[in-house]
């Protein structure tokens, strides 16, 4: 086995050095991982929004749109798959429904919750809004073809490594605009 001089040991990252990192640097490579995922998901998220306002819908309402694609969900369900608490839901839903994209009616498997559906007006605004290129154009903004699969596969393993056992993840709650 080839011996590596001294001078030679590899050194962490300069962002993971705590004596040579930056928090407060405006460079990017100086921030934590956590920092660099806010920033970028906060930036897509606004751009996003004015991307669905064409439509009058945000960032919590179109989920809740492409959920209800599959059929009716009482406010918990949908609280529950967004993960975000049913009060929040409740301020969604309602947006949604000012908005002609959703309409509320009794739950006919429980006559005590109230069962919240997609109009046809909701189901057109969630398919021209969710068209993928959009959406990739927005989030993938100045990498390559291969930046883009490196970071999917990145992000589809974050996604899976969150998730608990019973395949959700609660997520703290979203705005509800």
């Amino acid at each position: 086995m080839e011996q590596v001089p001294e001078d030679h040991v590899p050194r962490s990252p300069a962002w993971r050095d705590a004596a040579a990192a930056n928090p407060t640097s405006d460079d990017p490579a100086q921030w934590a991982t956590g920092r660099l995922l806010f920033t970028v998901v906060r930036r897509i998220e606004h751009d996003w929004n004015a991307h669905l306002a064409g439509w009058d819908l945000n960032h919590a309402g179109f989920p809740v749109l492409l959920h209800l694609m599959a059929g009716p969900r009482t406010q918990r369900e949908l609280a529950g798959l967004n993960g975000v608490t049913e009060q929040t839901m409740g301020r969604v839903v309602a947006r949604l429904e000012r908005a002609g994209h959703v309409v509320r009616a009794d739950d006919p498997r429980d006559r005590r919750r109230r069962a919240v559906s997609i109009t046809e007006a909701g189901r057109a605004a969630a398919a021209e809004a969710g068209r993928v290129q959009p959406a990739e154009d927005l989030t993938t903004h100045g990498l390559t073809a291969a930046q883009v699969e490196e970071l999917r596969e990145m992000l589809v393993t974050l996604v899976r490594a969150q998730r608990s056992d019973d395949g959700t993840h609660p997520a703290p709650d979203a705005a509800e605009g």
